[in-house]
């Protein structure tokens, strides 16, 4: 094997259709990855804040896909070394963008903040007829 083998580390796909159910199974999915990917039994309170982070972004980006593009079509999680990259593809062309504040104590609104606070990195780029939204969280133990 070569050098890519090592370069595009683990990789987990979960096709999805409609919104019923979907916030749960993807949680699930992205839990049982990080087991396999030792970030479960998480080390020490970073460790495992970093995994509650991650579930939480995870429901967050799956969420805002099933409010505003009639739900997600995949997510995907790409494991490396120093860092796990999470993408949430949907049909919509609309890209995430900021809404005017609100007070925190109101419902609803708040998914960006969530993303600029807990992952290390976050965008979305087109793809196909719709976009993907993609986020990065180091693993813990890694600074970035």
């Amino acid at each position: 094997m070569g050098g890519n083998a090592v370069d595009e580390g683990q990789v987990r796909r979960l096709v999805l259709f409609g919104t019923k159910g979907v916030v749960t199974r993807c949680r699930d999915f992205t839990e049982a990855a990080l087991g396999d990917w030792g970030w479960i039994p998480a080390e020490g309170d970073e460790g495992q804040e970093r995994v509650e982070d991650v579930l939480l972004l995870v429901s967050e980006v799956v969420t805002n896909a099933c409010l505003h593009a009639d739900g997600p079509e995949e997510l995907v999680l790409r494991q490396r070394d120093d860092h796990l990259r999470v993408e949430v593809s949907d049909a919509s062309p609309e890209h995430p963008r900021r809404r005017q504040p609100r007070a925190p104590s109101l419902p609803g609104g708040h998914g960006l903040m969530v993303l600029d606070r807990l992952a290390g990195a976050w965008g979305s780029e087109p793809r196909g007829r719709g976009k993907v939204v993609w986020l990065e969280v180091p693993r813990p133990g890694h600074l970035r």
